[in-house]
């Protein structure tokens, strides 16, 4: 390896004078002229040297073998562009040989997420009750061979409203995504999503096979997260004919737990669920993306919960939900923005975990709600989105109203 191509190698990686680690190599001593940047190349990844701990710097190098160490180099971001351009053709040649050293130059990714939020809620549920909350996430992703990765997700949560200092931090997701033959797998404690989030959007305890691409199959079994259930299942069949998506799935949640049991939300004690009571729901959903900016979307729900087993008396167990999104406010696009509305009209048993965590929706468990929802989001500056929501809802048999104003600031890195 030539004097020059060193340095410029180790240039483009941006060393310094410090070492990363003792004697990388054996036959290149502390004091010769090119240890710092070989010693930098050998920590990043990028130089091996042979099986007996030497460099071999006076041998001649294949071009092969140039090649490799260029595709290490430009898998860690060096910007080595001439480089590239003169072993092209051998880049070219190793082909997946180079994307599995990208691969593993990335191997795990640790990103995050800061989210500060404030509701002021207002209505028979309590007068301007303030949610001030500081939450923080870091994502682990990992890959496991070419088909297999793995997710966790550390989440540290700060109520800001008092004065005791209340947070937890919790490994709250970890989960494995891959393929087997043509299915597509999720296995763990991972986030689900049911009928856009009307009915279902937490993480859960499930596995999950999906199968197909333009008509899709899924289907999925499991244990929700605190919300009086002991089990569910369900499956869904999605497709597009033009511009039209169209889904019909059904769920079941199986098995509910005593309310008063230890370790049941809230959310799940105001229901008054009986043992052993079932709740299965029917649902189809419709989007028709207009063009790129504007879309309309719509769900139906229908739920088979027990009447006397919610406020002893023949509720509604149908639901509804149209939504009209414009544009979407896109973190990697300063100055992007989005609007969305939707009317809700949902019967008792047709949500178990809504996506509308800022609403008390939890409140109507056993009587249903209506009302509706507005929205914008705007991104501030790159990876920095602001988020303004406000719902007004109100009960479907005892016309209790719930009003809030909920905003979010939105950190990723």
């Amino acid at each position: 390896m030539k004097k020059s191509l060193v340095l410029a190698m180790a240039m483009a990686l941006g060393v310094t004078a410090s070492a990363y680690a003792a004697n990388p190599f054996s036959d290149v001593p502390a004091g010769h002229w090119a240890y710092d940047s070989i010693n930098k190349l050998a920590a990043a990844g990028v130089i091996e040297g042979y099986g007996d701990s030497t460099f071999g710097g006076d041998k001649l190098m294949t071009r092969y073998e140039m090649a490799q160490i260029v595709a290490k180099a430009m898998a860690k971001g060096a910007n080595v562009d001439k480089l590239a351009a003169e072993f092209a053709d051998e880049l070219d040649n190793l082909g997946v040989r180079v994307a599995n050293l990208e691969k593993k130059a990335d191997n795990v990714k640790i990103t995050g997420q800061i989210r500060y939020e404030y509701a002021d809620r207002q209505g028979d549920f309590g007068s301007s009750v303030a949610k001030n909350r500081l939450r923080t996430r870091l994502f682990v992703n990992g890959a496991i061979n070419d088909d297999w990765t793995y997710t966790a997700r550390l989440q540290n949560d700060q109520n800001l409203a008092n004065e005791k200092g209340d947070e937890k931090t919790d490994l709250n997701q970890a989960y494995v995504t891959g393929r087997v033959g043509g299915l597509a797998v999720v296995a763990g404690k991972a986030p689900i999503i049911l009928v856009d989030g009307n009915l279902y959007d937490d993480t859960a305890e499930f596995v999950s096979v999906s199968y197909g691409k333009d008509v899709k199959l899924t289907a999925y079994a499991g244990q929700p997260t605190d919300y009086g259930f002991d089990n569910f299942y369900g499956a869904s069949l999605a497709g597009n004919v033009g511009k039209l998506a169209l889904s019909a799935g059904y769920d079941a949640f199986k098995d509910s737990l005593n309310a008063n049991d230890e370790g049941i939300a809230d959310t799940a004690k105001n229901a008054n669920v009986k043992v052993g009571e079932d709740n299965n729901i029917w649902n189809v959903t419709a989007k028709y993306a207009f063009d790129k900016n504007v879309a309309l979307n719509a769900a139906y729900l229908n739920s088979d919960v027990a009447s006397d087993n919610l406020m002893n008396k023949d509720v509604d167990t149908d639901g509804f939900v149209v939504g009209l999104d414009y544009k979407g406010a896109k973190a990697k696009e300063a100055g992007s923005w989005g609007l969305w509305g939707k009317y809700y009209d949902q019967g008792a048993g047709t949500f178990v975990a809504h996506t509308m965590k800022t609403a008390d929706w939890g409140k109507y468990l056993t009587e249903g709600f209506k009302g509706y929802g507005v929205g914008a989001s705007y991104t501030l500056a790159k990876n920095m989105v602001y988020m303004l929501d406000y719902y007004d809802f109100e009960g479907k048999e005892t016309d209790k109203n719930d009003r809030v104003i909920w905003s979010r600031l939105q950190i990723s890195f």
